[in-house]
């Protein structure tokens, strides 16, 4: 059973305004991948030999706008009626989800810098399936206290099953190392970048 730790938690004035709940998460994970570079992530992500299913990298920002949104929204609802409640025990539900709610987030916003600033995808993949299953548990706390809150945050438990068994795939795929996957392209070549895994399948043929 997860405490509520009020020096961790986002304030509950977050929780309690639905444009502030929302926006937040969003922002925060547009501020990430920014700083991050989205080039430079792209190239990565197109140099990585990739499992089955992978999705192009257009799909990523709307798709995690859209969650992080859906993700704000549950903060919201879950909050606003649990602490409505006269219910103790729905009332210690709430604090204790929106610290559960503070803590994914941050290792959601981990994630990023880790497999493509760092490029450490076993740090990476640890992160991610402690994520997930703290989502999971999230979702069935905030679920007891509000069904709309619980099922606002079954897509993202969907996206980050998906994610996870990408980051395993690629860590997999990649021996685990995502250091060299970029090199610099000849020169007179239009694009600046030379991805290592084209040379060795032309190498292969």
């Amino acid at each position: 059973m997860t405490s509520y730790v009020p020096s961790i938690t986002i304030p509950s004035q977050v929780f309690a305004q639905p444009a502030a709940s929302i926006l937040l998460p969003i922002a925060l994970g547009t501020g990430i991948g920014f700083a991050v570079r989205p080039v430079d992530t792209e190239r990565t992500y197109l140099a990585l030999k990739q499992p089955p299913y992978r999705p192009p990298p257009y799909v990523f920002g709307p798709a995690w706008t859209v969650l992080y949104g859906l993700m704000g929204y549950s903060a919201y609802r879950a909050w606003t009626t649990g602490m409505a409640s006269f219910n103790p025990e729905t009332r210690e539900l709430t604090k204790q989800g929106a610290t559960l709610y503070t803590i994914q987030l941050a290792l959601n916003l981990l994630w990023m810098p880790l497999f493509f600033g760092l490029k450490r995808p076993i740090a990476a993949t640890v992160d991610i399936v402690a994520l997930t299953g703290l989502t999971g548990y999230l979702t069935y706390i905030w679920g007891q206290v509000d069904v709309v809150a619980g099922w606002a945050l079954v897509p993202y438990m969907g996206w980050l099953s998906f994610a996870t068994y990408l980051t395993v795939g690629v860590g997999y795929l990649n021996d685990w190392n995502l250091a060299d996957k970029e090199r610099e392209r000849p020169p007179g070549r239009k694009s600046t970048t030379k991805y290592v895994d084209e040379g060795s399948e032309k190498k292969a043929l």
